[in-house]
């Protein structure tokens, strides 16, 4: 089993991003992906500065891959999608299917973000003729949905020829919109910004009525209110999956990365946040911490 990170989701100053990697590289991380995949207008590192970080990463022995923007809204947009799949060095995380398609024209080998929507082994095996070689599990699916989708035919005959990912620690993607939710809870349009999500570097929680802890709010995506904690679920995904992901945060990140490592076989039970949840890997309800 190997343990990979995720691209940062959230907006944080350049020096912190690049602090983060150089500690990546010193941490017992296998994959690390690299790219701006939530907002496009989040500029603090450019192409060449993930370039420069790609380069010091391998050179400490770390897998390192492109994960491309989630949702594309303009022709720059594109050009840069566009860059990210013709890098000529490092594996693409695809995470729109234009991307999938950019990568196929060339025929090159990519990653299945978790945004793609592949619910089904007739959805894997078509990603894998396009060129597939590791698939990111949608976030909300269970362990027994998986089980199910590698044990069909039209799977097994292939299952060596790509790996399995699964979302596994930090708040869970959720969904995408043209919108701006942060702008808007500081009563700003979208176009005029002023990148405001810089100042939640953890996102922007949404509670309920009832205080519930319900959603975080993080430009334009939406993630589960819930941090997502599957570390005692790994004695589980012995012969299902084979990387485990890990969502950077601003502080804890590499001490989870240890506690994961440490029981990957399950032998212990690690004391779970209050707001940590994992229920969805049980098929269960997402909230449900168990």
């Amino acid at each position: 089993m190997k343990f990979s990170l995720g691209a940062i989701q959230y907006f944080w100053p350049k020096q912190v991003v690049q602090n983060f990697y150089r500690q990546a590289a010193d941490s017992a991380v296998d994959i690390v992906y690299l790219g701006e995949t939530v907002c496009s207008k989040r500029r603090e590192l450019k192409y060449e500065d993930y370039m420069e970080l790609a380069h010091m990463l391998r050179e400490a022995g770390k897998q390192v891959c492109l994960s491309t923007m989630t949702l594309l809204e303009a022709p720059s947009e594109l050009r840069e999608l566009r860059r990210y799949c013709d890098n000529g060095e490092f594996l693409v995380e695809a995470n729109d299917v234009g991307g999938i398609s950019l990568l196929q024209e060339n025929q090159l080998p990519f990653i299945a973000g978790p945004a793609i929507n592949c619910y089904n082994h007739h959805s894997v095996r078509r990603l894998l003729n396009m060129g597939m070689t590791r698939w990111v599990v949608p976030v909300e699916l269970s362990r027994d949905w998986l089980q199910d989708l590698l044990g069909q035919t039209l799977i097994t005959d292939v299952r060596g020829c790509f790996e399995t990912e699964v979302f596994a620690f930090g708040h869970m993607p959720l969904a995408w919109s043209g919108r701006c939710f942060t702008a808007r809870s500081e009563n700003r349009p979208k176009d005029q910004c002023e990148l405001c999500c810089i100042q939640y570097p953890e996102g922007r929680t949404v509670t309920s009525q009832d205080g519930q802890q319900v959603f975080v709010l993080n430009g334009i995506q939406t993630q589960s209110g819930t941090r997502y904690n599957l570390v005692n679920q790994l004695g589980s995904m012995q012969g299902l999956v084979d990387v485990v992901r890990l969502s950077p945060q601003l502080d804890d990140t590499f001490d989870w990365l240890e506690k994961f490592r440490a029981n990957q076989h399950g032998e212990t039970q690690v004391p779970l946040a209050k707001l940590d949840s994992n229920g969805y890997w049980l098929n269960l309800a997402g909230l449900v911490q168990k």
